[in-house]
């Protein structure tokens, strides 16, 4: 038998893949999370064989969760499974260590298949998105320039980016004036709409 771990913040959404996913043969659903932080303490409880989570989570996103699960259980092997098809978040979750990555559009016997591809050692991604991830090229984006923008999701001020990310503003407007450069907009807020659409936020 499969254990899995199943990740997904909406109820409705995990209980119907909890139960058609439960209808196969070789494979038991040993956990259930509706939120990020959860992962890895009941990962590291069930010992599943591999994680599916959704990317965007409440608490830490799929993600982050990921690249934790992976350092800590180097066996459980993670399969991201989300509605958002970026090619900015292929490549994290690729870089996250997760050993694929499908779009929720997709046939629940695919999804099987790939469960069972991913426990085998292969790598399972998406074809539409492995060839957008390609001709997207590279996040241009340093850590620092995706936290700042991170913080000014909401509209924050200058003021409070710098208390929320420990930098003095000028620090923040150098970091906000090069993140706008490097995503061709015109402002911090077209800045991160345009990292989140590529998925590199």
């Amino acid at each position: 038998m499969i254990k899995l771990l199943l990740a997904e913040d909406q109820g409705m959404m995990r209980g119907a893949l909890a139960l058609l996913l439960g209808l196969e043969e070789d494979i038991e659903i040993v956990a259930q999370v509706g939120d990020g932080d959860a992962i890895v303490p009941k990962a590291l409880e069930t010992k599943p064989d591999v994680a599916l989570l959704d990317i965007e989570l409440p608490g830490r996103s799929g993600l982050d969760a990921a690249a934790d699960l992976r350092a800590r259980m180097p066996g459980c092997q993670v399969l991201i499974l989300t509605t958002f098809g970026r090619p900015g978040y292929l490549r994290r979750a690729m870089e996250a260590g997760a050993a694929g990555f499908l779009v929720k559009d997709g046939p629940v016997e695919d999804l099987a298949a790939a469960i069972r591809r991913v426990l085998a050692g292969e790598r399972v991604i998406d074809p539409a998105l492995a060839a957008a991830a390609l001709s997207a090229g590279p996040n241009p984006l340093t850590q620092r320039e995706r936290d700042v923008l991170a913080a000014a999701v909401d509209g924050a001020t200058v003021a409070d980016i710098a208390a929320k990310v420990h930098l003095s503003p000028a620090t923040v407007r150098n970091y906000l004036s090069a993140a706008i450069g490097k995503t061709q907009t015109r402002n911090r807020m077209e800045a991160v709409r345009a990292a989140r659409q590529n998925g590199w936020l």
